[in-house]
């Protein structure tokens, strides 16, 4: 099987004490799953994790994945730290992703739009890294925005090596 007939991978990460304490019940987390089948990704699992700096940093350095989709920790809040943990993990985030998505948004929710960080970088390892917000709405139009990009943004990667070495983003996250 060629490169181009292997499936792209996802591990879905759900960002919430809430799930994670098992007091709210996970929806995006099972959606963005389901979607991301849909349109021909493989998805190697969904792990539900606290807003934690330690266990954001635990499921970028442990995931084999190409792409990591975090759901969740995008807002304002002093507990929203997972567009932070993922910039300072980052070798380049591509500002458009999060600009079209708050666009997008505008249309469905108006000004509260412009609360998300929604971002997508990439990793100093190759991998890329996207915040949505976790709801289910934000999902559906997050995986649809990231399944037309994600396949061509791998090629380009490819076509590259990111100059800085990958040890800096295990040596940078404590």
């Amino acid at each position: 099987m060629s490169r181009s007939e292997v499936p792209l991978c996802f591990k879905v990460i759900v960002v919430s004490d809430r799930v994670a304490e098992g007091t709210l019940t996970d929806v995006s987390g099972e959606l963005a799953t389901k979607l991301l089948r849909e349109n021909g990704f493989c998805v190697t699992g969904k792990l539900i994790i606290r807003n934690s700096y330690r266990e954001i940093v635990k499921a970028i350095r442990s995931s084999g994945d190409r792409v990591l989709l975090f759901l969740g920790g995008t807002g304002p809040s002093p507990r929203d730290i997972t567009v932070d943990v993922i910039e300072s993990a980052a070798w380049r985030c591509l500002p458009g992703f999060g600009e079209i998505f708050r666009h997008l948004s505008y249309r469905e929710i108006g000004a509260n739009s412009l609360l998300t960080r929604t971002t997508l970088c990439i990793l100093y390892d190759g991998k890329i890294a996207v915040a949505l917000p976790g709801s289910p709405n934000a999902v559906r139009l997050g995986v649809e925005l990231l399944s037309q990009v994600v396949n061509h943004l791998i090629i380009e990667i490819d076509k590259f090596e990111i100059t800085r070495e990958a040890e800096h983003c295990r040596n940078h996250l404590v």
